[in-house]
């Protein structure tokens, strides 16, 4: 079966999509990355999607489902290098993303993904370390 590669980077799991996706690889990562989330207790995740060159509504949810199933696992989601056609047409299928968080490129993926979780050991949210 075809699967996404997910690399562990400290404690954040990157993934880098090189393949157009579709429906049942989709929901193969999504599942991936949720059992991977918890058995290394990743803090973060960072989708890296500059290999997409289209998006439909069913894979714009599913980053969605993936954040918001992230969140609930304690951690933090930024995809990066979004194409402008990509962000086009997410708009124009009046998709919204709720906990998405976008960056364009790896290296601000990353430093977003650390400023947020210094905000939330800030404000003494989120898992303790020790």
């Amino acid at each position: 079966m075809e699967r996404i590669p997910i690399l562990r980077l400290r404690d954040c799991l990157l993934v880098t999509i090189q393949v157009d996706m579709h429906d049942q690889l989709a929901l193969t990562l999504q599942d991936d990355l949720t059992e991977l989330i918890v058995r290394h207790q990743a803090r973060g995740v960072l989708i890296d999607i500059s290999a997409l060159e289209i998006v439909d509504s069913f894979i714009g949810r599913m980053l969605s489902n993936i954040a918001a199933m992230a969140r609930i696992l304690d951690a933090v989601t930024v995809v990066v290098g979004m194409r402008p056609a990509v962000a086009i047409t997410l708009v124009e299928l009046g998709l919204e993303m709720p906990g998405v968080r976008t960056a364009l490129n790896v290296d601000a993926g990353m430093r977003l993904i650390e400023r947020a979780l210094e905000e939330e050991r800030q404000a003494g949210h989120g898992r303790s370390k020790g």
